[in-house]
């Protein structure tokens, strides 16, 4: 095995986050300690839909945006 290999990432929210493969965004979530029906999230540019959470595989190089949805007036 070689030490030297580069982590599987992606960039979450800026700020660059391990990744284990396979991940569909919906484990990513929750390995973030996020439940996915709490936020919401662009990938690539592009907004997700919560029932896609669990069929979007997350790759190595993604971008994410993940806004926590609060509520209150």
């Amino acid at each position: 095995m070689n030490d030297d290999a580069p982590v599987p990432s992606v960039i979450a929210n800026g700020q660059t986050v391990p990744l284990t493969l396979p991940c569909s965004l919906e484990q990513f979530l929750l390995q973030q300690g996020l439940l996915p029906r709490s936020v919401v999230v662009e990938l690539n540019q592009a907004a997700v839909s919560p029932s896609e959470f669990a069929q979007r595989p997350r790759q190595a190089g993604d971008r994410l945006e993940i806004v926590r949805i609060v509520a209150g007036g």
